[in-house]
């Protein structure tokens, strides 16, 4: 097993273990979004250079094809973010639904700009183009928790109801 492999926790190779069983021994690299979600996760919501590495390795891909990955996909994370990652998305629908009100509303409620962390390190606020709930805009993500037809009260709910 090559060194940067090691970074890899046994948790995390595990569940990219998981993932390489469901495709064929030589498209090890279909399982690159699941494995730096894992790695991620693991890491407290973002990836370093070391991390990604690990993965392109583990997975016997070139390592700018891992970074490529990686930089491309908005539920990737390249610094360290907060606690909670707020989502918001900016496209068609949501903004005709009134997403900037909802944007404009945590940047104030927060203190920080899109792409920033609030100082205690519990809030990142990120714009997203789309989370395919088009039908509920406006909609946000929280985690793994979709939160949609958006206002400012029930905004104040959500963040009042996280840790």
């Amino acid at each position: 097993m090559s060194t940067s492999v090691t970074l890899l926790s046994p948790k995390t190779r595990a569940e990219i273990d998981k993932w390489l069983k469901k495709f064929p021994a030589d498209q090890k690299q279909s399982a690159v979004i699941a494995a730096l979600t894992a790695a991620q996760a693991e890491n407290g919501g973002w990836l370093t250079t070391a991390l990604m590495d690990a993965v392109a390795a583990c997975l016997q891909m070139p390592k700018i094809a891992v970074y490529e990955v990686a930089s491309f996909y908005s539920m990737f994370e390249l610094k360290p973010v907060g606690k909670h990652k707020i989502c918001v998305c900016t496209n068609i629908s949501c903004m005709l639904n009134g997403s900037q009100n909802i944007v404009d509303y945590l940047k104030k409620k927060l203190a920080i700009e899109m792409g920033q962390t609030t100082p205690d390190g519990k809030f990142t606020l990120k714009s997203v183009e789309c989370l395919a709930a088009c039908g509920g805009a406006p909609a946000m993500q929280i985690g793994p928790q979709y939160y949609e037809n958006l206002n400012c009260e029930t905004v104040d709910e959500i963040l009042a109801s996280l840790e």
